[in-house]
């Protein structure tokens, strides 16, 4: 029987303008649907798990059609709730080289922002669940989302599920000041937590060390520190977190590490790749499903550490938000290093 995983959080309708143009030239946009959560989901799904979404999305079309995007994978949709007026939109401008992409939100009061947390059965949501992963957005989109979220963490954590949380902290949707007060608390409920150098600093107030990522300046034993202090601080089980070297929008180096209760008690840090970037939206979902599936099927966490980066790096040579990329494909790039020769 497939391992049961769950995910909660806002699926969003996508337009992009095509290729790399900008927003002022565009007369068209491509359209897609993704967010943090979907996303995970629809990894999972693709990596052979019982893949579960919950969210809230409008009964009309348009909320048909983003449920659509995920079945088409093979993600289960029970607990979707319908309702509200609008799904969440958002606009992305691809950046090339030193011009920076560039994010445009229209999602208030979207669905998701009405989801109270009595409108599902959480006892019947988590049955037979292995892992029920969130991200920092899904509470920063206001009071009935919290609240749902965390009506969540304690039905998953009453019966023993794994929770992830990848910190996500997002500048447009909440200041720094507001997701501490919130994020903070939350991670009593957290087993393994999954953060970037500005999520830690933003959503719980640790710095890593002397980064500077848009000078592409990693400083190892910074994050190294990092990880030990937000392992002591909130007890996790693992803590994974993701180092990205921004020489340009085009070219980023990209690595991890993990420190955990398992075979990382001192910090670890994975192989490195030098990316050139097609699209980084979802990178760090792709990072987040990746370590989900390596934890629950690897034989030792370095090895689920390897294979969360990888399938990250081949993320963002993939349009859209999803990650649709094979275990196998995953694999061979982390034992060959990926020459990007042609596969006949």
């Amino acid at each position: 029987m497939a391992i049961k995983v769950v995910t909660m959080g806002e699926i969003m309708l996508r337009l992009s303008t095509p290729g790399f143009s900008r927003f002022v030239q565009s007369q068209n946009f491509d359209v897609n649907y993704g967010g943090g959560e979907a996303n995970v989901a629809v990894a999972l799904s693709n990596y052979g798990f019982e893949s579960y979404f919950v969210s809230k999305l409008p009964k009309h079309e348009i909320g048909q059609s983003a449920i659509n995007s995920i079945r088409r994978y093979g993600v289960k949709d029970d607990f979707i709730v319908r309702g509200g007026e609008r799904v969440g939109i958002y606009f992305l401008e691809t950046g090339a080289s030193q011009r920076a992409s560039k994010v445009i939100y229209d999602r208030s009061n979207s669905s998701i922002t009405t989801l109270k947390k009595d409108e599902l059965d959480w006892d019947e949501v988590f049955q037979n669940a292995k892992w029920f992963h969130w991200t920092g957005i899904t509470p920063s989109l206001g009071k009935e989302a919290k609240e749902s979220l965390v009506t969540a963490c304690k039905a998953a954590k009453k019966i023993g599920v794994t929770i992830s949380a990848d910190l996500n902290y997002r500048a447009k949707l909440w200041s720094t000041k507001e997701a501490q007060s919130v994020m903070v608390p939350l991670m009593e409920f957290v087993d393994v937590c999954i953060s970037n150098e500005e999520d830690a600093e933003k959503s719980l107030g640790f710095k890593a060390g002397k980064t500077n990522v848009e000078n592409a300046e990693i400083d190892e034993n910074g994050y190294f520190e990092l990880a030990k202090q937000l392992k002591e601080k909130f007890n996790f089980k693992s803590v994974a977190i993701t180092l990205r070297e921004s020489f340009s929008a085009s070219r980023n180096g990209w690595s991890a590490l993990l420190h955990d209760d398992k075979d990382c008690i001192q910090p670890y840090r994975s192989k490195r790749y030098d990316v050139q970037i097609i699209d980084r939206v979802g990178g760090g979902d792709s990072f987040a499903s990746g370590l989900i599936y390596g934890l629950l099927n690897k034989t030792n966490s370095k090895d689920a550490l390897e294979f969360a980066v990888a399938s990250s790096c081949l993320k963002q040579t993939i349009p859209g938000d999803f990650n649709l990329v094979s275990i196998d494909e995953i694999e061979k790039l982390t034992k060959s290093g990926g020459s990007g020769r042609v596969d006949r």
